[in-house]
């Protein structure tokens, strides 16, 4: 049995019924007076269970379906959303959306995207992989993950559980200017968070792993022994005096940098002016060797897609070539704002990946920083998208003579973003997939570091 045979069993409804339900939708919207209309039909489901302490802490299952109807009278739009798949509930839907449109002001930059845009090749990414997973074996999987972690140390002392989850779901997006397209999803994870004690301390760490397909999943011991690993490392963590000295973020959260940039480039921050990167098509933001490539055909990609939110066709792309701005990230609404056209990216990003021409493995990395801070774990939201001023909580490991000597916390990591992005002197190859943005870890020149 093929994937796409697999979905239609698991699914509430067969694929062919979501596009039937699309398909009324634009005939329902056409003969209430819209002059464009589209829709996204959905449906899904999830698993969750989680161990803590060697016992059944939660078991949780969902089924979700939902449809949005977004129409246009003119230049006026009106969007209505419902979780009834009836057809009164879907025609009621339908002419709420109508009813605000009628009521709404022009927008000169509404409607849907440009025809001469929409996909016309739906290649296969391979992105639905079902996960048969009996509530019985996800409880065996979730206890082995948290007993490898308490297996790694005598000091992991305590735990916050092991959870194993499954989600699948698919969609299908259609619009009246005769585009339909859509598909089944997977997105799989195992994850192990637990605590490690000494002298009446304890210090807190965590691992997990993420996929389409479970294959690819770190196995369920793995994520336990480095989440217990991790913990125990934490321990006796000390507060440093404050100082200007090079900062390397760990690949897992580096990737948090990247998003900072994205959202300085993105259509919404760029026509409201509120981006410390205004007008930066062309201009020199990062360092001169780093690349940001949007990679949207990925097979099993974890943000990998055809085409976007409104069907427009995605393909790959530099957004930064030698530390260059190419591309921004524009729906057809901000597009139009901007006077630009649209990247197909109204949605978001579709796998970026920020590399340069010789990544370093990280014990490599550690020795060029030579004396400066490992920051391994980030709090707070400290980050100004109009200036780019950057604070942010932080905790990770002291580092001097290219070695790792001890862990501290309670401190805080500050510069500008700009600055930071400049200031980008290595990347490492130590790559960690968790979402739509990838990066080893990333070496920043200098940053100030308050200590306490």
């Amino acid at each position: 049995m093929n994937n796409l045979s697999v979905s239609n069993s698991r699914f509430s409804y067969p694929l062919t019924t979501l596009q039937q339900i699309a398909r009324d939708i634009l005939t329902y919207a056409k003969q209430g007076g819209a002059t464009a209309c589209e829709t996204n039909v959905s449906d899904g489901f999830g698993q969750t269970v989680t161990v803590r302490q060697k016992a059944v802490e939660t078991i949780e299952y969902n089924r979700d379906k939902g449809l949005s109807v977004t129409v246009y009278i003119g230049q006026k739009r009106g969007n209505a959303s419902t979780t009834d798949f009836s057809p009164q509930a879907i025609n009621d839907t339908v002419s709420a959306a109508l009813s605000i449109a009628r009521y709404t002001a022009e927008d000169d930059c509404a409607g849907l995207a440009d025809a001469t845009l929409l996909a016309q090749v739906f290649p296969d990414l391979d992105l639905y992989y079902p996960w048969i997973l009996p509530v019985e074996e996800a409880i065996q999987l979730a206890g082995a993950c948290e007993a490898a972690a308490y297996a790694t140390d005598k000091r992991i002392i305590n735990s916050e559980g092991a959870s194993v989850a499954l989600g699948e779901s698919q969609f299908v997006y259609a619009n009246s200017l005769g585009f339909m397209g859509g598909y089944p999803l997977s997105r799989h994870s195992i994850s192990c968070a637990v605590i490690a004690g000494e002298n009446n301390t304890m210090q807190r760490d965590y691992w997990y792993s993420v996929a389409r397909d479970t294959v690819d999943l770190e196995s369920a011991e793995s994520i336990g022994r480095k989440a217990g690993a991790r913990s125990v490392a934490r321990l006796g963590a000390k507060k440093i005096a404050t100082c200007e000295v090079p900062v390397l973020f760990e690949a897992p959260i580096a990737s948090s940098l990247i998003s900072h940039f994205v959202a300085a480039v993105s259509g919404g921050n760029l026509y409201r002016k509120s981006s410390f990167l205004l007008d930066s098509l062309d201009r020199q933001v990062f360092a001169s060797d780093i690349q940001i490539r949007e990679l949207p055909h990925i097979k099993k990609g974890l943000a990998s897609s055809a085409f976007d939110d409104e069907g427009v066709a995605t393909h790959p792309r530099h957004v930064v070539e030698n530390g260059v701005v190419k591309g921004y990230f524009l729906g057809s609404y901000s597009a139009r704002k901007l006077g630009l056209c649209s990247t197909g990216n109204a949605g978001g990003c579709h796998n970026l990946v920020l590399e340069n021409a010789a990544p370093e493995c990280f014990e490599a990395l550690l020795k060029k920083m030579g004396t400066g801070l490992l920051v391994t774990e980030l709090l707070g939201h400290g980050m100004n998208a109009v200036t780019g001023d950057y604070s942010r909580g932080a905790s990770g490991y002291w580092v001097e003579g290219g070695e790792i000597r001890y862990p501290v916390e309670e401190i805080t990591i500050a510069g500008n973003m700009k600055e930071m992005l400049l200031g980008i002197i290595a990347v490492g190859d130590d790559v960690v997939v968790h979402g739509s943005k990838q990066s080893g870890s990333i070496l920043i020149e200098r940053m100030t570091v308050a200590g306490g």
